[in-house]
């Protein structure tokens, strides 16, 4: 089963930003550790701060991949062309987030992705990855 990862804005950060919401281990190393779990999945990760640059990466892989895994960061409360994108391709998205974005700033609450997802998993630190390629067993 092939998984494309896309993470957003400032996740490139993760293990020296805002430790107390994300941690301390980058994507780079957690990515690592998804594959060796997950061996039966051909996982493939992508990392952009720019909005086009993520839906050019839907478009890319939403009709050839078996599912996709998004973690759209703060676009997730502002893009309508990323909810767009992820409208119209043909493959599942699960949309997730690292914090709990519910308790977080009011603005957070909002998002524009998760009425054309499978599924959203929030809160759980890094595991929400986990949690998101599990739902695609």
């Amino acid at each position: 089963m092939k998984i494309q990862i896309i993470n957003g804005p400032n996740l490139n950060l993760l293990g020296t930003r805002e430790k107390n919401i994300y941690g301390d281990q980058t994507f780079n190393e957690y990515f690592d550790k998804l594959k060796l779990k997950f061996e039966k999945f051909d996982l493939h990760y992508f990392q952009s701060n720019i909005e086009g640059e993520i839906i050019q990466k839907i478009q890319d892989v939403g009709f050839d991949f078996d599912g996709i895994i998004i973690n759209a960061a703060a676009y997730t409360h502002t893009s309508v062309g990323i909810g767009d994108a992820i409208r119209s391709i043909q493959s599942p998205v699960v949309e997730v987030h690292i914090s709990n974005t519910y308790a977080r700033e009011e603005f957070r609450h909002k998002s524009f992705l998760s009425a054309h997802v499978k599924g959203v998993i929030l809160g759980f630190g890094l595991r929400s990855y986990d949690l998101a390629i599990e739902s695609f067993s």
